[in-house]
């Protein structure tokens, strides 16, 4: 079982195409192997792309002095997550759990290798697409952090919390569901991360955020907001038009089987409703700023498609386009409400990362329950309310620990003359300004 139990059982329109189908011959497992593990592999590449997708939208949404080093921690958390999911991450989310709670502490290895004189297909796939797919999850959760404690958050600090929420924190909570866990035996539904991907990052984040403080000069004395306008907005839109792309291999590769024609359906299937769950997000947080503030929010109509696709990705398969367009609808009008009210709150969050994969990740683990007849609200309320106090406990505790030890704050200095100069000692728009001294 990896990330959840293979071919649960397909429902809604799969499930009645598959009772008035004639019965189809028996797929050679052989070729059955090789379209599950092609399935993996193009989708781990594809969410492997969506690390570019996070790469730009954080490098527009933060000031020209900062893009560079936003740019070092996106190439870098990608990294660093790959080899602590190699290290212990993949056999802590996956050896041994069998109902419980946690894996065993191990370094991955491959089943089987093209050396092999004979490949045993009975398991269905290559181990390495296999890994290779969890990885790039795993980088996923870590890319949300990122962006909301960008422009005030020294590298190497920000780094160590990586190592230890890639390596430790994700796969153990992973664990309890996708794993094989207990909250898969209680029957917890998260198709393809919603819940233990989306809000994972958005705990992260958030703890992060209150810990780390806001910006300087990003709220006055009296509760007032003062707007920081990003780089390049026009780079900000290409990393959503990235992600959104990556997201077909997030919620696609997750149905985990291509070595049938019902599979084939599924996949497609999940295609459709992550696209238009994108397109309803957009279109309400369009339709909401331009009511709500007379203008069109272009950062809000981009985290509103971002918040569709989350709101999707906890059940892709089971709704009907018309539900996965409200779902989707539902989360793009979330983030339009709750960036406004953590502002009130001074939580700098910088690219509002949390509204779109926190609070959208735990809507759509609750919208689960409308189109799919196997989950119940008590299950789904459970598994987030487990899975977000485990995060949440554990994040303040290394943020706080970091805090106390090496610091994790810029100075007061540094920030002002911005991370690019700071942190790197150069530029991502040397001939915008001398010397860092750009506002």
């Amino acid at each position: 079982m990896k990330k959840r139990i293979l071919t649960i059982g397909l429902m809604g329109t799969v499930m009645s195409l598959v009772a008035t189908a004639p019965a189809q011959a028996a797929v050679d497992p052989e070729v059955a192997y090789i379209l599950n593990s092609l399935l993996f592999l193009i989708g781990g590449f594809l969410v492997m792309w969506m690390a570019a997708g996070f790469c730009m939208l954080e490098a527009g949404l933060v000031r020209t002095k900062n893009v560079g080093t936003m740019c070092v921690k996106n190439i870098a958390l990608y990294a660093i997550a790959g080899i602590l999911y190699y290290l212990v991450g993949y056999n802590l989310m996956y050896s041994g759990v069998d109902g419980g709670f946690i894996g065993s502490f191990s370094l991955w290895g491959a089943g089987e290798t093209a050396a092999n004189e004979a490949i045993n297909v009975d398991g269905g796939y290559s181990s390495a697409s296999d890994w290779f797919f969890q990885m790039v999850f795993v980088a996923t959760a870590a890319s949300i952090v990122s962006g909301t404690v960008a422009e005030r958050i020294k590298m190497f600090p920000f780094f160590a919390f990586v190592v230890i929420l890639t390596g430790i924190i994700y796969p153990i909570q992973g664990a309890w569901t996708w794993g094989a866990g207990w909250l898969n035996v209680m029957g917890f539904s998260d198709f393809a991360g919603s819940t233990i991907v989306h809000s994972v990052g958005g705990w992260a984040a958030l703890t992060g955020a209150i810990i780390l403080g806001a910006r300087k000069g990003k709220y006055g004395p009296n509760g007032q907001v003062k707007p920081i306008p990003g780089s390049s907005l026009t780079l900000a839109t290409l990393g959503t038009f990235i992600l959104w792309l990556g997201w077909f291999g997030f919620n696609g590769a997750s149905q985990l089987a291509l070595g049938s024609a019902i599979d084939a359906v599924a996949v497609s299937q999940i295609f459709a409703n992550t696209n238009m769950a994108a397109a309803g997000g957009t279109v309400m947080a369009l339709c909401l700023t331009k009511l709500l503030y007379k203008k069109i929010d272009l950062t809000m109509v981009l985290n509103g498609a971002l918040a569709g696709l989350v709101s999707i990705t906890a059940e892709p398969l089971t709704p009907t386009i018309g539900q996965a367009i409200l779902i989707g609808a539902v989360g793009g009008a979330l983030v339009v409400f709750v960036v406004p009210l953590l502002d009130k709150l001074k939580i700098d969050d910088v690219v509002g990362a949390i509204p779109v994969h926190l609070v959208c990740g735990i809507w759509g683990t609750l919208a689960v329950v409308f189109t799919n007849d196997e989950a119940t609200l008590v299950h789904q309320i459970t598994g987030i309310a487990a899975i977000g106090a485990f995060v949440a406990i554990t994040s303040t505790i290394v943020w706080y620990g970091l805090k106390m030890t090496v610091g994790i704050r810029m100075s007061a200095e540094d920030e002002h003359k911005g991370g690019d100069l700071a942190e790197l000692g150069m530029e991502a728009y040397p001939e915008f300004g001398i010397g860092g001294q750009k506002i």
